[in-house]
């Protein structure tokens, strides 16, 4: 599912690497292989292959630049290397098909709260299958731990935490503010391109102060009305880890990512335990709903595999079929 994008170009100044940090209109900034960063624009004509995108750049993208002659600290993004991968959500522009949020991802960490807002398994369900989609490997993070000291709070992370590694991902517990699992977090974000994704309000400008103390992010408030978060994030931007090794992609508060270019076929694959399970369906082409023989929904019936996972895979289906 890579994108290959080509810019036709002129001029034969030196180019520079580098990597798209933050990309807002038709202005990039680039972080160059000499540790600088600089405002770039894109020249010329271009064409994107494979999805029609509101914009030719993503953060995560590897390009190489000109500067230009005469100008304060401004370049031209010459070219722009193919991308491994990519992660997208609808567009808001009708005349578009998506939104690239960021590209060259290594893994995905998906923020989530039990209370203050809750975040639903639903949510997380969505962004796990895009990631698997896109072969990004992904982690859940438990965020806000210090809160959930009531017995309910407790039991409801135990719950998430029992659910997810029981398909075999990775799942972290833990909290900005008192410093819990915050070391564990980071060995697992060393040397690495962690795309960190939720729900506005699951605490990710609070995480990311953590990580990167100098960045100072703003943090929104809670609406007591909603208990949900207000939006302090309104683009994808890529940081560089303080303490160890790597980035870190900051994302904006979504409500669900896209999939676009899925099929109904296909989506049985982006759940582990249900395309495992899948194999000793009575049909090859089973899609797990009312089909005779479905080891799917048997092992759902027999809590082998949790029943709101495969409540989220029959959403995704009736959502794209």
């Amino acid at each position: 599912m890579t994108i290959l994008c080509e810019v036709y170009l002129s001029g034969m100044s030196e180019r520079i690497k580098g990597t798209i940090i933050r990309s807002t209109g038709s202005w990039s900034s680039v972080l160059l292989e000499t540790g600088e960063i600089v405002a770039c624009r894109l020249r010329g004509n271009y064409r994107i292959k494979g999805l029609r995108t509101t914009s030719p750049t993503s953060v995560g993208d590897k390009v190489e630049v000109t500067m230009e002659p005469g100008a304060q600290n401004t370049g031209i993004i010459e070219h722009i290397a193919e991308r491994k991968n990519y992660i997208i959500r609808k567009s808001v522009n009708l005349s578009k098909e998506a939104h690239i949020i960021a590209c060259n991802v290594d893994q995905m960490l998906v923020l989530a709260t039990v209370h203050q807002p809750r975040t639903s398994f639903g949510f997380i369900d969505r962004l796990l299958c895009t990631a698997e989609a896109y072969g990004i490997s992904a982690a859940v993070l438990i965020n806000k731990s210090d809160l959930n000291t009531e017995e309910d709070a407790a039991e409801l992370q135990a719950e998430y935490k029992s659910c997810y590694e029981s398909i075999g991902y990775r799942v972290f517990v833990a909290s900005a503010l008192d410093g819990t699992g915050m070391d564990e977090l980071e060995a697992w974000m060393s040397d690495k391109v962690t795309l960190v994704s939720g729900h506005s309000g699951v605490g990710k400008s609070t995480l990311i102060n953590e990580l990167v103390p100098e960045l100072d992010l703003a943090i929104g408030e809670i609406s007591e009305a909603h208990a949900k978060g207000t939006h302090t994030t309104t683009f994808a931007e890529m940081f560089p880890l303080s303490d160890t090794p790597g980035f870190i992609i900051d994302t904006p508060g979504i409500k669900e990512f896209g999939m676009l270019d899925m099929k109904v076929a296909e989506i049985s694959h982006y759940f582990p335990e249900i395309f495992r399970t899948s194999e000793k369906c009575k049909f090859g082409n089973c899609v797990h709903r009312n089909e005779p023989g479905c080891a799917v929904r048997n092992a759902v019936e027999a809590g082998i595999i949790p029943e709101s996972r495969y409540s989220s895979y029959i959403s995704i289906l009736e959502s794209i079929g």
